[in-house]
């Protein structure tokens, strides 16, 4: 099988299955290989589920023979993040108290996969507990900092670091990422891939980390916009083990509609960007002023990065109480890790329950807003990723910590995807964001979709 299997859209291995060119247990044992062999390279691989892929690849070629074909990801390989779920193998939470964890069951994301025909060949690599005791530094995992295939000095991003290396180099067709506040999209902007946060209730977490019951969301992680859709399509829906899930279905095919969108450009976006960060997100307001009719939008004034603080804090506080109370938080890799929880224990009840209570304004204008638009865009992260040594402190200055749509989108629940739009500092990739109103992931889709048609980014990939 030749090096360029390793960076084709999912839809193109589909056909490539289907055509006679591959068959699912050929193109396992070429990702196994891949991802065995370089996953260590760049931290992104806890552990290789042999057994499981051949098994699964086997049985998806045999399926596919006899006629029955399960859709696109029938026989496709992929990996999931390290804090999901799967029957018989560790599920470490990237943190090294819980290395020898198993579970008898997989997680429903794993599981709906499954029936869907895909093949599990890895777990990837996380930020310990995804980053929710308040690692300020790469070096966050029993499994070291995950590093970034286009410069192996330099971070892939947190706390999904692990797919976002894997998908970028060639080491998987996709993955599986979750993010309770940047955990996909930060990665997928650092490394260059594509990332959908869906809608919160659009995709169940049952057998996956808890970190903040109602921030946390589960989404997948490709080479392109069409991937993501495929792949939401096959993870999105109801599930009774998930009291929180929506039956809102979700079916995602390439759109007809090209042209035409309304789109928003987030007011001060760029302002505090990298100078290579803001010339990208302007160079691709040029491609979208193109097919789209751009409108400047603000946000509405609410206090979003002291409401998110406050709820995953109070929350993860209590979901790993008996933890931090045990002194097991001694055990973890980043130091800062093994203090910073202490603090969540004291979050006040009424600081918790006002930041519920103006949420749900928050979310009701959000929603108003975004609802007037096919997406709404702005830069993915304000900055290149910095280096595997250093210290976000001091990389990265207060005024780029973030962007200023990062917390208002996830303290809403709303969908976004970032696409890759060029490159910045020391030849690393930068992104740019599409976000929508609640369950109009179609829609920032399309336009996502739209973008990739009309440039070439996604195609670029590092030598590895």
């Amino acid at each position: 099988m030749t090096a360029e299997f390793a960076f084709l859209p999912v839809r193109e291995l589909a056909r490539k299955v289907r055509s006679g060119e591959t068959r699912p247990l050929e193109l396992a044992e070429y990702f196994l290989d891949r991802l065995g062999r370089l996953g260590p390279v760049y931290n992104a691989l806890v552990t290789l589920t042999r057994e499981r892929a051949l098994r699964e690849a086997a049985e998806a070629e045999a399926e596919l023979r006899a006629g029955r074909d399960r859709g696109l990801l029938h026989g496709i390989p992929y990996g999931a993040k390290d804090l999901l779920a799967a029957a018989g193998y560790p599920t470490t939470w990237g943190a090294a108290p819980f290395r020898e964890q198993r579970f008898d069951y997989d997680a429903t994301v794993i599981r709906r996969l499954r029936e869907a025909g895909a093949v599990l060949i890895g777990k990837l690599a996380t930020v310990e507990l995804a980053g929710g005791m308040g690692y300020t530094q790469p070096n966050a995992a029993f499994t070291g900092p995950g590093k970034n295939p286009w410069n192996r000095e330099f971070w892939s991003g947190g706390s999904s670091n692990g797919p976002g290396s894997a998908v970028a180099a060639g080491l998987v067709p996709f993955a599986l990422g979750t993010e309770t506040w940047g955990s996909i999209i930060t990665p997928s902007a650092f490394c260059g891939v594509c990332g959908l946060r869906p809608t919160y209730g659009r995709v169940s977490r049952f057998g996956a980390m808890p970190l903040s019951w109602s921030l946390d969301k589960i989404g997948p992680m490709g080479l392109t916009a069409d991937d993501c859709g495929v792949v939401l399509s096959a993870i999105a829906g109801r599930d009774p083990a998930d009291p929180t899930t929506v039956d809102r279905p979700f079916r995602w095919d390439l759109p007809d509609r090209t042209e035409g969108f309304r789109v928003g450009v987030l007011k001060g976006a760029a302002e505090n960007a990298q100078a290579e960060v803001a010339r990208n997100f302007e160079a691709s307001l040029q491609v979208l002023g193109t097919f789209c009719r751009l409108e400047e939008v603000e946000l509405p004034e609410f206090p979003f990065n002291e409401m998110a603080s406050t709820i995953l804090f109070a929350e993860a506080g209590s979901i790993f109480e008996d933890f931090i109370t045990s002194g097991r938080v001694a055990e973890l890799t980043a130091p800062e890790d093994r203090y910073r929880p202490y603090g969540y224990l004291i979050v006040p009840a009424r600081d918790y329950l006002r930041a519920l209570r103006l949420r749900k304004k928050a979310v009701a204008a959000l929603n108003d807003l975004f609802g007037r638009y096919d997406a709404v865009v702005s830069p993915s992260r304000l900055t290149v990723a910095g280096r595997v040594d250093q210290d976000f402190r001091t990389y990265i200055p207060p005024r780029t910590a973030g962007v200023p749509i990062s917390a208002a989108e996830n303290v809403a629940g709303l969908p976004g995807i970032s696409v890759p739009n060029g490159f910045g500092q020391n030849g690393l990739p930068t992104g740019i964001q599409f976000t929508g109103a609640a369950f109009a992931e179609d829609r920032i889709l399309a336009v996502a979709h739209a973008y990739q048609l009309r440039t070439d980014w996604h195609l670029r990939h590092p030598a590895v």
